[in-house]
């Protein structure tokens, strides 16, 4: 399947596509130096909520989406060194509108959970 979205997302910060299917997708992402708050190698949680945050863009596929809004629990810990696999699945779509679950684990603990709500506007929200 072809992404139609985000296709300039940097997968060093933001992860790389691993499998992409009509409305799901895979994303990973290795944690690195530059991603640490402090000298344990504590990574930041943007970064893990960043690669489930792809993951769920390219499940719903369309061109100009965009996260509306969303709700996650951080369960585990991100470490420097570990390799985050995001998994994205679309459960409802009313029009426009999509509600997905998603999960990141790392060596398969799950590290954060959530639902991401997304929104395909006409037009992109920078115009």
């Amino acid at each position: 399947m072809k992404i139609r979205t985000h296709r300039k997302a940097d997968p060093e910060l933001v992860g790389k596509p691993l499998e992409l299917g009509e409305g799901w997708a895979k994303v990973e992402l290795l944690a690195t130096e530059r991603m640490a708050v402090d000298d344990r190698g504590l990574v930041h949680g943007a970064f893990t909520f960043a690669v489930a945050d792809l993951a769920a863009m390219l499940a719903v596929n369309r061109e100009n989406v965009v996260l509306a809004r969303a709700e996650i629990r951080f369960l585990r810990p991100v470490r420097v060194g570990d390799r985050m696999v995001a998994e994205a699945r679309v459960v409802e779509r009313k029009d426009s509108h999509y509600r997905i679950l998603v999960k990141t684990t790392v060596e398969g603990r799950v590290v954060m959970e959530g639902t991401l709500f997304a929104v395909v506007p006409e037009k992109h929200v920078l115009e």
